[in-house]
């Protein structure tokens, strides 16, 4: 049992691996995103066909980041990245406004998948640079954020090119799912601690039954 607590708090303190999908409409700045992200700079892109995998170190934690193409055609295949998803990044062009329901309806179809019933949501109204674009204000509402009762989200104005808002969104989301793992922790800790107490108990009542 001693053990097994050493590997529970090792577990709770050591670097935090974390699973991210990202996706989006096509042309939101996923691509733009992950490799400011990865890199720190802005790098050629094109549409993406079919995805790009990488890993984002961030203070104590390393993000295995998904980002997959979102052109109308690789939408249906979206879902077989949902796996294991721990946090959904989901980019919103905040200059298209003649898509944002279009967004509105691929997230809300995404959110109602069983595999993500359990990944906190982070928004990035991205584009914030243009001169048109929607605050975040009014991609909440134009998103239908404030209808996801059961669902921890967040969302937060970024400029893919010039970086800001990347790190702050990365903040709340690390923070958001290190939380959930906590409280995940702290009840195996309780079912634990709760074994002990019980095999106490029976070890004492194996003994006095075994002096009478």
């Amino acid at each position: 049992m001693g053990l097994t607590f050493t590997k529970l708090f090792s577990r709770l303190f050591a670097k935090k691996e974390m699973r991210i999908l990202m996706v989006g409409l096509d042309a939101a700045g996923k691509t733009t995103i992950l490799y400011k992200l990865k890199l720190g700079e802005i790098v050629t892109t094109i549409p993406t066909i079919g995805f790009n995998v990488e890993t984002v170190e961030y203070k104590n934690i390393s993000f295995t980041v998904w980002d997959v193409g979102g052109q109308d055609k690789i939408r249906p295949l979206w879902r077989h990245y949902f796996q294991n998803t721990q946090g959904l990044i989901f980019v919103v062009d905040s200059n298209d406004r003649d898509r944002v329901v279009e967004a509105r309806d691929e997230l809300h179809r995404m959110l109602n998948e069983d595999e993500l019933r359990d990944a906190v949501l982070l928004v990035f109204a991205n584009k914030q640079d243009l001169p048109n674009a929607m605050n975040a204000a009014e991609i909440t509402d134009k998103l239908g954020l404030h209808s996801l009762r059961q669902r921890h989200w967040y969302i937060q104005s970024t400029c893919a090119t010039s970086g800001e808002g990347l790190y702050e969104g990365l903040d709340w989301l690390s923070n958001n799912i290190a939380s959930k793992a906590s409280i995940r922790l702290s009840r195996v800790l309780v079912a634990a601690g709760i074994l002990v107490m019980h095999g106490r108990i029976l070890s004492r009542f194996l003994q006095d039954l075994g002096s009478s």
